[in-house]
């Protein structure tokens, strides 16, 4: 999955709720350069018990799976609470760059962000461990290590350095392995690879001698298109049929070894979090809830019917990595991860505590998920309609 920011949008105006001296307690360039970007805004409302906020997304808005899970979102709290609280969706770049959502939800300026935890990997390292570890969980375990395994409380504790209270708002499931231009059947065949790859799975890339480019998701069409990179991946066919990544690369890959459960965050200024009454709490922590599952099942749905219009229709070619490519990616993997965990204590409490639970997920899944699908996939003959 990708960075992404809407290039163009009807920036839209609302009232709201006063910032509270945003532009005095701006310390680093980044900061004032979102008070100026965002000053042309009108500010947020309070009217007889009723409040206005804003919410900006790192995706164009309406995009599928990512931008209609935060309209969810937002949609829920708003008829859940009667309209005492409304939130109002922008996309990335509406109010500010859409890399710059966690600026502008930290300082206040707007009170909530969606987005995906590695983005803020540039501030608090541990965010990216928290959005998807290469060969780690999946979509259902992830979740159940956040409600049961202790997720939450340390995702909390992670946040807490954003100033933000954090939430999962979402998740791709696994993603696809990428797209290509060229084959990959050694691991030698990623040395000098032009790829956009982001997050944790992009240091493994660059471990493999491959040189990973960052770009946001409206850059990524044009690039591959015009050869500036020679592969990309974006999220799965759902989202990647849209980008009509097909017409530019040759080869599809599979499994999304580099992210099979990027989890999508929604971060609220702490300060905003704490100033709401327990209902509206209650609300806005169900809303979520009913957003993690919403995306998750739009993208399973969709991602069935998508991959078989890029094979069936557009010809693409499916392939799977060779197996000692994922094995040699999987040990480069557990180095990589297991040295920047080394160097960062909120991370290694974070990896520590996911290695406990994928560990105790493996052991499970031999005879429950895993020995299920080995099942379904045999020869027989099931029912014919």
């Amino acid at each position: 999955m990708s960075k992404n920011d809407a290039k163009t949008a009807d920036i839209g105006s609302e009232k709201g709720l006063k910032r509270r001296d945003f532009i005095k307690k701006a310390t680093t360039t980044t900061l004032a350069a979102t008070a100026v970007a965002a000053s042309s805004f009108p500010k947020p409302s309070l009217s007889q018990g009723r409040m206005k906020w804003r919410m900006q997304t790192t995706w164009p808005k309406n995009f599928p799976g990512l931008g209609t899970g935060a309209n969810k979102l937002a949609e829920f709290i708003g008829r859940a609470s009667d309209g005492k609280l409304t939130v109002e969706v922008f996309g990335g770049g509406e109010i500010v760059p859409a890399f710059e959502t966690m600026d502008a939800v930290s300082s206040g300026t707007i009170e909530m962000g969606h987005g995906a935890p590695y983005y803020w990997k540039g501030k608090v390292a541990a965010t990216q461990f928290i959005a998807s570890i290469p060969f780690g969980l999946n979509a259902l375990e992830q979740n159940s290590w956040l409600q049961f395994g202790g997720g939450q409380e340390l995702a909390d504790k992670v946040y807490l350095e954003l100033g933000c209270k954090f939430f999962a708002s979402g998740n791709t499931g696994v993603q696809g392995g990428g797209w290509f231009n060229k084959e990959i059947n050694s691991l030698e065949d990623y040395k000098g690879l032009k790829m956009r790859i982001p997050g944790l799975g992009g240091e493994v890339v660059k471990a493999a001698g491959g040189n990973v480019v960052n770009l946001p998701g409206g850059e990524i069409p044009p690039a591959l298109s015009s050869g500036a990179i020679d592969a990309t991946e974006w999220v799965g066919p759902y989202n990647d049929l849209a980008f009509g990544l097909y017409k530019s690369a040759k080869f599809y890959y599979f499994p999304g070894w580099h992210e099979p459960a990027t989890l999508l965050d929604n971060f609220i200024n702490l300060k905003a979090w704490d100033g709401l009454s327990d209902d509206l709490k209650a609300i806005i922590e169900t809303a979520n809830s009913y957003a993690n599952s919403y995306v998750i099942n739009e993208f399973v749905a969709n991602n069935n019917a998508s991959l078989d219009t890029l094979v069936n229709k557009h010809g693409v070619v499916v392939k799977k990595f060779p197996d000692p490519v994922l094995d040699g990616l999987g040990a480069l993997a557990g180095k990589v991860i297991g040295d920047l965990a080394a160097a960062d204590p909120l991370s290694k409490e974070v990896l520590v505590s996911i290695a406990k639970f994928r560990k105790q997920s493996i052991a499970y899944a031999k005879f429950s998920e895993q020995a299920f699908y080995n099942a379904r996939g045999l020869p027989f003959k099931w029912v014919d309609l």
